[in-house]
């Protein structure tokens, strides 16, 4: 399990989701996965695996604002790459906002599988804001 702890991954992750993760799996392009920061290896981030480029793997958040990927520091070496993202568990909601559409929404959505854009038919490889970069 890893918990993700800053907006990098939003829309598709937010602070407070769980990820259920599988080490050692094979990381294809589009892949959320877990990995240690090049500048800081005992820190753990989770990013979007992009493409393979010399030197390793150019990885990027699926938030456009937040910059703390691979256009900070560079491809990433295989060998960084510690887990692929497999389940994601969404928070539930703040104690506040537990009203009924509050929770029917978040059970609708609270467990999904983390795939890659490219392993679903029906959509284009990648999200448009990272194709036009």
């Amino acid at each position: 399990m890893a918990e993700v702890y800053n907006p990098s991954m939003v829309p598709t992750l937010t602070p407070g989701d769980q990820l259920v993760v599988r080490y050692g799996a094979v990381v294809r392009p589009g892949d959320v996965v877990v990995m240690r920061h090049p500048f800081r290896q005992d820190l753990l981030i989770v990013k979007r695996a992009v493409e393979r480029r010399a030197g390793g793997w150019w990885v990027t958040g699926d938030n456009p604002l937040v910059e703390n990927d691979s256009r900070e520091f560079g491809p990433v070496p295989d060998e960084f790459l510690v887990a692929r993202a497999w389940v994601r568990l969404r928070r539930p909601p703040e104690r506040g906002q537990r009203s009924a559409a509050a929770l029917l929404s978040w059970a609708a959505s609270a467990v999904r599988p983390v795939r890659s854009p490219s392993a679903r038919s029906s959509e284009r490889p990648f999200p448009r804001r990272l194709r036009a970069r």
